[in-house]
């Protein structure tokens, strides 16, 4: 499979992050293009597949996914301070093989989270 892909998961409740809305920006110099705004399903993935962008519009680049993360958690009724420590987590990344699978999955919690290029 070619293009990117997301997966969002829950550490603090051990479950897939269903709800979270996701924009995808590619980046060009200063210019930040909106390409996409997604919510995640039960699985913590998009539907259709979960490809954010198919090899036919996957090209080289650097792109910037943003979970807005503190609308979902306050939307499970967590209780966050004011302002809450993660609200928009903003992560930039290249894309450098148009050809390849670029999975950018996220592990979130209230007060952490980490990511890594997955498969």
């Amino acid at each position: 499979m070619t293009g990117l892909t997301t997966h969002v998961l829950d550490t603090a409740r051990g479950t897939p992050a269903e709800g979270l809305a996701i924009d995808l920006y590619r980046i060009e110099g200063e210019d930040r293009t909106l390409l996409k705004r997604v919510v995640t399903n039960h699985d913590g993935r998009i539907d259709g597949g979960a490809i954010l962008v198919p090899g036919a519009d996957f090209l080289a680049g650097t792109y910037e996914l943003v979970f807005h993360a503190g609308a979902y958690l306050r939307g499970l009724g967590a209780s966050l301070p004011e302002p809450a420590f993660l609200d928009v987590i903003p992560l930039r990344f290249g894309i450098a093989d148009e050809t390849a699978h670029y999975h950018v999955p996220l592990l979130i919690s209230p007060y952490g989270y980490s990511t890594y290029r997955g498969s």
